[in-house]
């Protein structure tokens, strides 16, 4: 197996998992401000409306690296932003593989409460998005069955996202199927190695803890489950803000794994990897970090992935709600 071949395999695996890929991975990006990001039902939940641009580069120094970037924005409709609209557009490349595509999201959202001192809020969400996969082999020259040397394929579809967010004072949980309807594509590999089965099963849930003049904990967890292939991770995560005059400063550690081990001539490993992440809020403005180390037997280097997301909050309310809860106020 030459190096290329072998590089393309694992950029696979370890940009997720080995199908079902379609659409934008989901990392630990959703931390950093921007759970709209997976969670369709957040369009125009908060307080505010946010901008935020997020770039991720994998392996630097190492050619076709997998690298993604997003633009995303959302918020809502009218002075008692019962309704919500957003807008994701994405670039995202893995070595000959590269996807581009936009979203577009309609959300409503149902207040159980009579005012801002008690939060209790259920929201819907809907996601149309429209994708185009690009198989680029003009370049390649090994001996892949799945990739034709010589040829950019190209196909375009359309899918659909649905989600369910609840929000009751500290206490928050998030549902979303992912590629809940998506259109017949074409096979961009060779016969039998792409499926048409796209969904992908997100659940968030967490809650906060304490006071932010002090010290604000927000423990959560993600859960997310491929259809096709069954296989399933979770995240688990620490979030701790502290407020200050001009905004807060935060921090979150991130550890994922794959609750399925693959197989190889050594033995099994689970995927797994730990995301550091620190973040700043200035006045309406957001700067974060991330880096995600891979851990394991079988990995392509010991360098980490790298992240940067860039936000600006706008249209914001003067009404906040009376709760410990960073993601809506």
């Amino acid at each position: 197996m030459n190096f290329k071949k072998s590089y393309l395999i694992l950029a696979f695996i370890l940009s997720q998992f080995s199908f079902s890929q379609e659409g934008i991975a989901v990392y630990t990006d959703y931390l950093s401000d921007n759970y709209y990001l997976i969670h369709p039902s957040m369009a125009g939940a908060a307080n505010c409306g946010k901008i935020r641009l997020t770039g991720r580069q994998q392996w630097f120094g190492q050619d076709e690296a997998p690298s993604l970037q997003t633009a995303s924005f959302n918020t809502s409709l009218g002075e008692e932003g019962i309704s919500g609209i957003g807008m994701i557009m994405f670039n995202d490349k893995n070595g000959y593989h590269s996807q581009k595509g936009a979203k577009l999201t309609y959300a409503h959202h149902l207040r159980f409460s009579r005012n801002t001192i008690d939060l209790n809020q259920l929201s819907f969400g809907l996601s149309t998005a429209f994708v185009q996969s690009t198989l680029d082999g003009s370049t390649f020259t090994g001996n892949d069955p799945v990739i034709v040397p010589g040829v950019i394929q190209k196909d375009a579809y359309f899918n659909v996202d649905l989600g369910i967010s609840y929000f009751y004072l500290d206490f928050f949980t998030h549902v979303t199927v992912k590629n809940f309807l998506a259109s017949q594509r074409r096979e961009l590999y060779s016969e039998g190695f792409e499926s048409d089965n796209l969904s992908k099963l997100l659940w968030s849930v967490g809650a906060t803890f304490g006071d932010e003049s002090r010290i604000l904990f927000e423990p959560s967890l993600m859960y997310q489950r491929i259809s096709e292939t069954k296989e399933s991770s979770i995240d688990l995560n620490l979030k701790v803000y502290k407020g200050l005059d001009f905004g807060r400063v935060w921090g979150a550690l991130s550890y994922r794994r794959s609750i399925d081990s693959a197989e190889y001539s050594g033995g099994k490993q689970n995927l797994q990897w730990i995301s550091p992440i620190v973040g700043i809020n200035y006045d309406k403005f957001m700067l974060s970090y991330t880096y995600s180390h891979v851990m394991g037997d079988i990995k392509f280097d010991n360098g980490g992935f790298h992240q940067i997301t860039l936000g600006i909050n706008i249209f914001c309310k003067d009404k906040q709600w009376d709760c410990n809860c960073p993601a809506v106020n």
